[in-house]
C-alpha cells in the first residue's frame, strides 16, 4: 500500500490529498516549483524513506474529510482565491516582517545567531514579489480571464520568476537557521520566525496553485 503515490509528482499530490502539503513541508520537499517532481525522486534526492512518506500520505487520504479541489474550479474563482488569499497576504506580511527583522537585528547585532542581513533581504523580496504580482494582476490574470492563446509567453516568464521565489525561499532558510530561534530568544525574534514560516508556507502554497493547477490549462 501507498506505493502507486510514489510515482505521482509532488504536485499532483498536493492537489490530490488534503494535509499532504503539511508533510512535505516537514521533510522540505518541494512541492511548488518542483511539484513536476515524482515522491520517490524527490524523496531519495534527500536521502528519505520514500515509502513511508507515501504511507503518510495515504493515511492523511483515508482520515481526512476532503477539501475544496482547486482542481475543479472555474478560472475566475480560482483566481480571486489566489487573490485575497496570497497576494493581499502577502502585501500585510511583509510590511511587519520587515519592522520585526529590524527590531532583531538592532537590538541582537552582536549575536552570532542574529539573522545578519535578514532586513535587507526581505525588503528586496517585497520589491520583486510585488512587481511579479502586479504583472499577474495588470498582465497575466486578465488574458487567463479571457481565455487568451496568448498567454503561454507570460506564464513562462512567471513559472521563471517563481523559480527564482523559491530560491529566495532556500536563502531564507539559511539566513534565519530554518525559521529555527536559538533557545532564549526574546518575543520579537521568535514573532518574527513564526511569521517567516508562515510567508514561506504561503508562498509556497500560492506558488503551488499557479504552477500545479492554474497554469496547467493553459
Amino acid at each position: 500500500m501507498g506505493d502507486e503515490l510514489l510515482e505521482q509528482s509532488l504536485g499532483q499530490l498536493a492537489c490530490a490529498i488534503p494535509g499532504a502539503t503539511r508533510i512535505f513541508h516537514h521533510y522540505h520537499l518541494d512541492f511548488c516549483c518542483g511539484g513536476a517532481t515524482a515522491l520517490r525522486e524527490a524523496a531519495e534526492a534527500k536521502g528519505l524513506d520514500a515509502l513511508g512518506i507515501a504511507l503518510q500520505l495515504l493515511r492523511c487520504q483515508q482520515e481526512q474529510a476532503p477539501a475544496s479541489d482547486w482542481r475543479e474550479a472555474p478560472t475566475g474563482e480560482l483566481i480571486e482565491h489566489i487573490l485575497v488569499r496570497y497576494h493581499q497576504r502577502h502585501r500585510e506580511q511583509l510590511p511587519e516582517l520587515i519592522r520585526l527583522a529590524q527590531r532583531v537585528e538592532h537590538v541582537h547585532f552582536d549575536k552570532a545567531s542574529c539573522p545578519h542581513g535578514l532586513t535587507e533581504f526581505l525588503h528586496e523580496l517585497r520589491e520583486e514579489l510585488e512587481l511579479h504580482m502586479q504583472k499577474e494582476e495588470q498582465i497575466l490574470f486578465p488574458m487567463l480571464r479571457h481565455g487568451s492563446g496568448l498567454a503561454h509567453g507570460p506564464i513562462g516568464m512567471m513559472r521563471y520568476e517563481h523559480d527564482q521565489h523559491g530560491a529566495a525561499l532556500a536563502r531564507l532558510g539559511q539566513l534565519t537557521n530554518q525559521m529555527q530561534a536559538p533557545e532564549g530568544a526574546c518575543n520579537t525574534w521568535q514573532a518574527l520566525y513564526r511569521g517567516l514560516a508562515e510567508l514561506r508556507d504561503d508562498l509556497m502554497e500560492h506558488i503551488h496553485l499557479e504552477n500545479n493547477v492554474l497554469f496547467t490549462r493553459h
